[in-house]
């Protein structure tokens, strides 16, 4: 949960709620059954499909998931707040999921809100379960609300590696490292072609923190230097594998990084030069711990995505690394009534030979979808085009 507008750190707004009635529960039902008949077999290799040679990712920031069925919406239309609970967030989520088939869902914090969850783990469990229910792998990186509840920073993140079709990982071994839920994933070329062995496109995730411990400096978490530290040697080992084993390749495989957390960076933009909006301040470090520079240095990383400021949803260009915030999800944190709930979607696409074989990662492609009557698509765009700066395509309608 991000700052709303720039305000205090955790600024919640709670409402006086009719009756709760039953809300979308049948579109839920739907969506388990759909899942169920969509076997995805192990979850052990990531790798890219061989009949479209794309990768797609969803991501999914801030449910806030609480209590369920108890817990009610925020800032919602009037005409919504009757029978809106948590499950209105199960319910989107499979209706995206249905829609999208993502190859990998990513959950980027404050999944739960602890402060308002009886039990932190049943409710990381409820607010996981769409994912599970339809056998899609996953991955998640934890914010700054989810160890609010019964359980601490570092028991949420166990938890999360400990469920069904998680990816996610703890921390790398080995190594000292601060936060919990450092880690990367490969995804391997289609089977079958010379790239099937060979990762790529790297995901790395990494824990931004909650709140600054500090004394001097104020305000929220950041990305610390062991962090980066681990971030930049795997990196460097995965661009020299790529490009020095057979077939070698002459550019490094595209990363992409995910964490919960806004850099202060996110603030060099204006609408003139991002796609998306910005309804409010961009909710980062008082201080800036230079993972930006980090990542531009790495040389792999084409874009990073992160929540936390649940009404910004822009993506901006910086230094040839596109920088993305999803938007908020979930039902039971703060938004903008009238203002649609959604997730982002990444896609990836390989380049194909002129023989008809899968090669290398040609294009990285956005776009969101909304929660509402037609679960509309907006803001199409390609982030990065192998040999090109990527572009921008505007939709109209699309804030």
């Amino acid at each position: 949960m991000g700052g709303g507008g720039g305000g205090g750190l955790g600024r919640r707004r709670h409402f006086a709620y009719l009756p709760l009635l039953l809300p979308l529960l049948l579109l839920a039902v739907a969506g388990a059954a759909a899942g169920k008949e969509k076997e995805k077999g192990a979850f052990g290799k990531l790798r890219f499909r061989r009949e479209s040679g794309t990768f797609k990712v969803v991501q999914v920031a801030d449910m806030h998931y609480a209590d369920g069925r108890s817990t009610a919406c925020e800032d919602v239309l009037p005409s919504q707040v009757a029978g809106c609970t948590d499950l209105n967030t199960t319910a989107f989520l499979y209706r995206v999921f249905r829609a999208e088939e993502p190859d990998l869902v990513v959950f980027t914090g404050d999944n739960i809100y602890g402060a308002n969850s009886t039990d932190a783990a049943k409710s990381m469990d409820a607010a996981i379960a769409p994912a599970i229910d339809m056998k899609l792998p996953w991955a998640a990186v934890i914010g700054n609300h989810d160890q609010e509840g019964t359980l601490s920073r570092e028991g949420v993140m166990r938890h999360l590696v400990g469920m069904k079709n998680s990816l996610s990982s703890f921390n790398p071994e080995g190594i000292e490292i601060d936060g919990y839920g450092n880690y990367n994933l490969e995804v391997s070329g289609v089977e079958g072609t010379p790239m099937d062995e060979k990762s790529v496109l790297n995901l790395y995730f990494l824990d931004s923190g909650d709140y600054s411990t500090v004394p001097s400096i104020n305000g929220y978490g950041w990305i610390k230097a062991s962090q980066q530290v681990w971030f930049q040697q795997t990196s460097s080992s995965l661009q020299a594998k790529y490009m020095n084993e057979n077939p070698k390749q002459k550019e490094p495989a595209p990363g992409l990084v995910f964490f919960h957390i806004p850099l202060p960076e996110f603030s060099s933009f204006t609408a003139a030069n991002f796609t998306g909006v910005k309804q409010e301040g961009i909710s980062s470090a008082s201080i800036n711990s230079g993972f930006f520079a980090s990542m531009v240095e790495a040389g792999d990383v084409r874009a990073a995505f992160v929540g936390h400021d649940h009404i910004n949803d822009f993506c901006g260009k910086l230094n040839g690394i596109q920088l993305c915030y999803a938007g908020g999800f979930g039902y039971h944190a703060y938004g903008k009534a009238g203002w649609s709930r959604r997730a982002r979607v990444v896609s990836v696409q390989l380049e194909k030979t002129d023989n008809g074989e899968w090669r290398g990662v040609k294009s990285i492609k956005t776009w969101k979808r909304l929660d509402d009557k037609h679960l509309s698509t907006i803001d199409s765009e390609v982030l990065w085009n192998r040999g090109s700066n990527g572009r921008r395509r505007k939709n109209p309608g699309g804030s």
